[in-house]
């Protein structure tokens, strides 16, 4: 990592900052927007893995976990503001100098809630459609449960490791200048998290979302506890495990 590859992320958070503060409906909008794209990668993958998991559920682990990866694929070429992304993006700004902490978190927070209401709308059309309903109230019941009652302990250390990973995607996006080599590596990267069994919050919310319109209801106490825990480690997982030792180890050369 060089010196100026650091600089550069910080540029980019300050330009989130100004984006933010001056322009606030466009910054909130591109947070929907990738919202809305988390989303659409959730439907090809659960529905793809919903149609296999009768028959052949381990191949229908992979391939949900393969196409999963389209999310940041679109999130990177077509733009969006992505909390998890963004959790590496700031806190880089924030260890250069370049950012105050109360941009950080106001950043995290306006990028957290676009995301949201974009998950929550694309999640509600998707359910009110009645597209797949039947095979998907079959493959949600299969894993909701196991996934809401993970011990918090291991809700954070599975964040961590997901956003560790989410955010070498970002910066590859950032970094190759070839398309064909960001797509490769994004996908790589996000399908081992996927199917890892790691926990992305921004999916989560999807995730949730379409469990509790689908399935007629699950308990939000759980859905709460574990979208705090996973948020920590998601949070831990970009700004600290991978942001900051990208900065010690930046050199001139």
């Amino acid at each position: 990592m060089l010196t100026k590859d650091v600089e550069a992320m910080a540029q980019a958070a300050v330009n989130k900052v100004n984006l933010c503060d001056e322009h606030f409906v466009k910054y909130f909008m591109r947070a929907v927007m990738a919202g809305f794209f988390i989303v659409v990668a959730t439907i090809l993958s659960n529905v793809s893995a919903a149609v296999l998991y009768p028959t052949y559920p381990q191949f229908g682990k992979l391939l949900g976990a393969f196409l999963f990866s389209i999310a940041i694929v679109l999130i990177v070429f077509i733009g969006g503001e992505l909390f998890t992304g963004n959790n590496m993006t700031m806190a880089m700004g924030a260890y250069n100098g370049n950012c105050l902490i109360k941009d950080v978190i106001k950043v995290w927070v306006v990028s957290y809630i676009g995301n949201f209401i974009g998950a929550f709308i694309l999640g509600a059309v998707f359910v009110g459609s009645g597209a797949s309903h039947g095979i998907m109230v079959d493959y949600y019941n299969s894993f909701i449960d196991a996934k809401l009652s993970i011990a918090p302990m291991e809700m954070v250390l599975r964040g961590i490791m997901c956003n560790f990973m989410v955010c070498i995607a970002v910066l590859t996006g950032t970094r190759m200048k070839s398309e064909s080599g960001k797509l490769i590596v994004m996908f790589c990267v996000i399908m081992a998290f996927v199917v890892a069994g790691f926990e992305h919050c921004i999916a989560n919310m999807g995730t949730f979302s379409i469990a509790y319109m689908l399935l007629g209801g699950i308990n939000l106490g759980l859905v709460a506890k574990s979208m705090f825990f996973v948020t920590i480690g998601n949070i831990i997982g970009g700004a600290v495990l991978l942001a900051l030792p990208l900065k010690i180890m930046s050199a001139e050369n």
